[in-house]
């Protein structure tokens, strides 16, 4: 697995139930620039519109050598799940506050593969109580190292 793109922000602003492996569609120019590592999920999102998924805003800059066979790098690429996967997340995402958010993007094999996660926002005092957790464990982390030497 070569990972191309990681959606730190996501782990950041929402809370993530459960992941979903999906294929993406694309064009051979836009698979060249992915496999050239250029690629940005910071601010996309998945979208349910009958009965298929797309994720929009995902944003694949041009292939350098692609000239007339380039796409728009900001166009609506479809997601290849089953049905049933669809249906699942259709109904969740109709609950208030949840959406579908990409985590990365990646190869597996010559394959593009998306890892979307259906999520839910965070608040602020979420965020804050993260925030604080993760200081508390970097100390404990220095705190060991150092008891250690």
């Amino acid at each position: 697995m070569k990972l191309i793109a990681n959606n730190k922000k996501a782990y950041h602003d929402y809370f993530i139930e459960e992941k979903y492996e999906a294929g993406i569609e694309l064009f051979g120019t836009e698979v060249k620039s992915l496999r050239l590592g250029k690629c940005s999920i910071k601010e996309a999102y998945v979208q349910i519109d009958g009965g298929q998924a797309f994720i929009c805003g995902m944003h694949i800059p041009p292939y350098e050598q692609g000239n007339i066979f380039n796409k728009d790098p900001l166009r609506q690429r479809k997601l290849l799940l089953h049905k049933a996967e669809i249906l699942k997340l259709a109904g969740k995402i109709k609950e208030k506050g949840y959406t579908i958010m990409p985590l990365q993007v990646y190869f597996s094999g010559s394959y593009v593969k998306v890892e979307i996660g259906l999520a839910k926002g965070k608040k602020l005092y979420d965020k804050r109580a993260d925030i604080a957790a993760k200081d508390a464990r970097r100390a404990a982390e220095r705190d060991y190292k150092i008891s250690i030497r």
